[in-house]
C-alpha cells in the first residue's frame, strides 16, 4: 500500500510543514526529493568460495547545510524508499538541533546473521569500494545503524584510507574508541532525550526528581533512559519497563540499575524481583508523568491515544507516533518530545566525532556531555517556542524549525 511507504510518509509529512510555513513551490519541490541517490552491486566472495552478489544503495538528500550524514543500514528486508525517508528524516533532524551538516543514509539488502565474521568484512570493503568516491568528511559521512557495529565502521575507514592514501578518520563515525571514536557516544541517544525530558518538565511545572516514568522497549536507549532519568533529573520513579517479550510494574518503584544488569543477564525483563507483569500496550496507557517510547513505530495510534495518561511522551524510538495519535495527544495536553528532535543526540555526537578527528584533538567526557546539554536545550527551546507560537503540535512545530533552516540555506546558496 502506498500510504504506508516510508518516503511517501515523509514527503506528506513536509508537505504538511511547507503549507504551515507557505514554502514557495519551487523550495517545497526540491526538498521533497533527493538530492543524489546511487545503487550499486557489491560482489562478495563467500566462505564457501562462491561469489554472491549484494545490493547497495547511498542516498545525499540534501547538502544546503553542509555534508550529508547519516547511517549504514544491513537488513534483508532495505528498500530505496526506506533509505530515501530516512536520509530526510536526517536531513531535518541534523536541522532540528542546528548542526551543520545534511542528510543521508546508506544500505545493503543482507542478512547480516547468516554472515560470517570474514564475510561481512568482505562486504564492509566491499561497499565502500563502490561508492567510497562519494563519501568522506566534506562530502559525506556514514555511520553505523541497524545491525552495523563500530568494527564494521572500522573495516570502512581501513578500506578508505587504503584507497586515498592517507589517513581520514573523519570519513565515518560510529567507530571504537582507538580509531577515532568519540566518549560519549553510547549512550547518547537517550541522554539527549533526557536533556528534553528536563526542559519539557521545567515548562510544565513538573518536579521531575518527583516524577514517575515508564519505559516502553529495554534496548540500548531503553537501558540508558531507565538509569539516566535518575541521574541527570535527580531522582524519578521507575514503575514499569518492557521489552519484545513483554513488561513488568511495580507502583512502590524499580531500581533502574538492577533492571538493567538482570536485562544484560537474562535478555529479559520479565521474572524481575517484586514486580508484577504488564503487557507492552497496557504500559503505554499508565498514569505516570513521562513516558518513554524506545522500541517501535506505530505503537501509539488513534486506538489507545485516548487512553494516554503521561504528560510528556519522548520519543527515543523512531516514529513510535502515527500522525492521527500526534493531533489527539496534543488536544489532550500531552507534550510530546519528537523523535527527531528527542532521539538526535546520536547524531550530534557523532558529529563531535567527526569535528574531533578532522582537527585531531579528543575531547573529555564532560566537555561531550556539556556540548551535548547545550545543543539539546536550544533544540528544545525553537521547536517549544515555534509551537507556542504557531499553535501546532510538537511535531510540526520541530518540522517547521527544520524545514526553514535548510530552506533558507537553499534560498542563500541561489538554488531556488
Amino acid at each position: 500500500m502506498s500510504d504506508m511507504n516510508p518516503f511517501k510518509i515523509a514527503q506528506q509529512q513536509l508537505d504538511e510543514a511547507a503549507k504551515k510555513l507557505g514554502l514557495d513551490p519551487a523550495t517545497h519541490e526540491l526538498l521533497r526529493w533527493p538530492m543524489r541517490e546511487y545503487h550499486f552491486t557489491i560482489p562478495v566472495k563467500m566462505d564457501n568460495g562462491a561469489t554472491r552478489i549484494f545490493h547497495g544503495y547511498r542516498v545525499q538528500y540534501n547538502n544546503a547545510r553542509g555534508p550529508t550524514k547519516g547511517g549504514i543500514r544491513w537488513h534483508p528486508d532495505e528498500t530505496i524508499d526506506t533509505v530515501r525517508a530516512l536520509a530526510a528524516w536526517m536531513t531535518w533532524k541534523c536541522a532540528a538541533v542546528n548542526i551543520p551538516l545534511g542528510g543521508g543514509k546508506g544500505g545493503i539488502v543482507c542478512n547480516p546473521k547468516e554472515l560470517s565474521e570474514g564475510e561481512k568484512e568482505r562486504l564492509a570493503r566491499g561497499y565502500i569500494r563502490a561508492v567510497g568516491k562519494e563519501l568522506g568528511v566534506h562530502r559525506d559521512v556514514p555511520a553505523p545503524d541497524v545491525y552495523t557495529t563500530p568494527q564494521i565502521m572500522a573495516w570502512m575507514m581501513d578500506e578508505y584510507e587504503t584507497i586515498v592514501g592517507h589517513s581520514h578518520p573523519g570519513m565515518i563515525t560510529g567507530k571504537p574508541l582507538p580509531l577515532g571514536g568519540s566518549e560519549g557516544r553510547g549512550d547518547a541517544t537517550a541522554r539527549g532525550g533526557v536533556y528534553c525530558v528536563r526542559e519539557a518538565a521545567k515548562k510544565l511545572k513538573i518536579d521531575a526528581g518527583k516524577a514517575s516514568y515508564a519505559i516502553q522497549g529495554f534496548g540500548n536507549a531503553g537501558q540508558f533512559a531507565a538509569t539516566l532519568h535518575k541521574e541527570i533529573l535527580g531522582g524519578g520513579k521507575l514503575v514499569a519497563v518492557s521489552d519484545s517479550r513483554g513488561g513488568v510494574i511495580c507502583k512502590n518503584g524499580i531500581d533502574a540499575q538492577a533492571i538493567v544488569k538482570y536485562k544484560l543477564e537474562t535478555g529479559k525483563v520479565e521474572g524481575f524481583p517484586g514486580t508484577s507483569p504488564i503487557s507492552n500496550s497496557d504500559l503505554l496507557e499508565l498514569d505516570v508523568d513521562i513516558l518513554y517510547p524506545s522500541a517501535l513505530e506505530g505503537v501509539i495510534t488513534s486506538a489507545n491515544a485516548n487512553n494516554i495518561k503521561a504528560k510528556i511522551s519522548c520519543e527515543l524510538a523512531n516514529g513510535p507516533t502515527t500522525p492521527e495519535a500526534d493531533a489527539i495527544l496534543h488536544n489532550k495536553g500531552i507534550l510530546v518530545l519528537p523523535d527527531f528532535m528527542a532521539n538526535a543526540g546520536g547524531v550530534t555526537v557523532s558529529y563531535f566525532e567527526q569535528v574531533q578527528n578532522t582537527y585531531n584533538y579528543y575531547w573529555s567526557l564532560a566537555d561531550v556531555h556539556q556540548q551535548l546539554d547545550r545543543r539539546m536545550t536550544d533544540a528544545f527551546d525553537a521547536v517549544y517556542n515555534t509551537r507556542e507560537k504557531a499553535r501546532v503540535h510538537m511535531r510540526l512545530a520541530a518540522y517547521m524549525v527544520a524545514v526553514t533552516r535548510v530552506a533558507e540555506a537553499c534560498k542563500l546558496r541561489g538554488w531556488v
